[in-house]
């Protein structure tokens, strides 16, 4: 049997969701910018992969349902371009 141990993630403005199961972002995405919005980073990266975009959209409708996301958009091109969404958040 897997282990359910929580995976400790650094608030440092950058999730990296190359780790965690699609079912996982309804809850993992909110908490952690939650967590940033504490940390007073407004600015974070969400790296979610190319693939066949299914994660971005994924993380996109989670996104759209957050009062306190100002903004998102996909990351330049020197920044993951469409592989992440740069996201702004309203301060605390």
């Amino acid at each position: 049997m897997e282990s359910e141990d929580p995976i400790e993630i650094p608030i440092n403005g950058e999730l990296d969701l190359h780790t965690f199961r699609p079912n996982e972002i309804g809850e993992l995405v909110p908490g952690y910018l939650e967590a940033c919005r504490e940390k007073n980073i407004f600015t974070v990266r969400i790296i979610h992969g190319k693939g066949t975009g299914a994660l971005r959209k994924g993380v996109h409708a989670v996104l759209d349902q957050l009062p306190y996301v100002l903004s998102h958009r996909t990351a330049p091109e020197w920044n993951g371009g469409w592989g992440a969404t740069m996201v702004q958040l309203e301060p605390k």
